[in-house]
């Protein structure tokens, strides 16, 4: 999400009298959110030029290599975006979100390396997100018992047509860590659910128990369900993932509505 909030952050400094400064405008808005870029091409269409005073875009266009992400220590390989007409409130730029009059639409495409994906598991974002993530299993000899189950440390490496996560599951109360690891492939249906494919999971190098594992599998898809940000005003769909040794090729369409609660904050 922290690469949606700087695009949307740039997309307030679109709107200038100095129209044919808009592209450099947008892509100095764009860059002041990155630790370093080696390349950032940002195009914005505004024909004609009147329509952008009144906060109309025709379309705009980031080209990106080699991203890094400021605030996350993010790194991107490679971004492709561009999105549909684009409609500003300009008397509503006080507020703090973005002033949208109709719902965003865009289409991004993504390249991660392997490295990549490790430093966004990294994130303080993920690793919030993680720690939210409990596994609870039942006792088999006393169903009124519970063991919960933390994880941590995440680390990724991309096989071909399969990820395998390696992970520490630390049961509460208990300082001793198992070491957890998972391999899968991955499947999307419907452009908003990614499943796990013939899952492995081993613990301290053991298979582990098929309760578990299902388990495991069970809130793994539950957490991967994309359905989950409609409530909070976006809705992403997946329309290519492509698994390949040390990279993955992510492409999405995503559509925000004016009312989202991630606009929030965005003009702070």
């Amino acid at each position: 999400m922290e690469l949606l909030t700087i695009f949307l952050s740039g997309l307030l400094g679109f709107i200038t009298p100095a129209g044919l400064l808009v592209d450099r405008t947008a892509e100095k808005a764009i860059r002041s959110r990155l630790k370093t870029a080696q390349e950032l091409q940002v195009r914005v269409d505004n024909v004609p030029t009147h329509q952008l005073l009144q906060g109309r875009v025709e379309k705009v266009r980031i080209a990106g290599r080699s991203l890094l992400l400021k605030n996350q220590n993010i790194h991107i390989s490679q971004l492709d975006l561009e999105t549909d007409p684009i409609e500003l409130d300009i008397h509503a730029r006080g507020q703090k979100r973005l002033p949208l009059k109709k719902p965003l639409q865009m289409g991004v495409r993504l390249v991660l390396t392997q490295q990549d994906v490790n430093k966004l598991l990294e994130s303080p974002d993920f690793l919030n997100r993680l720690k939210k993530f409990n596994l609870v299993s039942v006792s088999s000899s006393n169903n009124s018992s519970s063991d919960v189950y933390n994880l941590a440390n995440p680390q990724i490496k991309i096989l071909e047509n399969r990820l395998r996560f390696q992970l520490k599951l630390k049961q509460e109360g208990n300082g001793k860590p198992l070491n957890i690891r998972v391999e899968s492939g991955l499947n999307v249906i419907a452009g908003r659910q990614i499943q796990l494919v013939n899952p492995t999971v081993e613990l301290n190098q053991e298979k582990a128990p098929e309760k578990l594992i299902n388990q495991i599998v069970d809130n793994l898809n539950e957490q991967l369900d994309l359905g989950n940000l409609e409530s909070e005003g976006i809705q992403l769909r997946i329309l290519k993932l492509n698994i390949k040794p040390a990279a993955i090729e992510i492409a999405a369409f995503i559509k925000i509505e004016p009312s989202s609660k991630f606009l929030k904050e965005l003009s702070s």
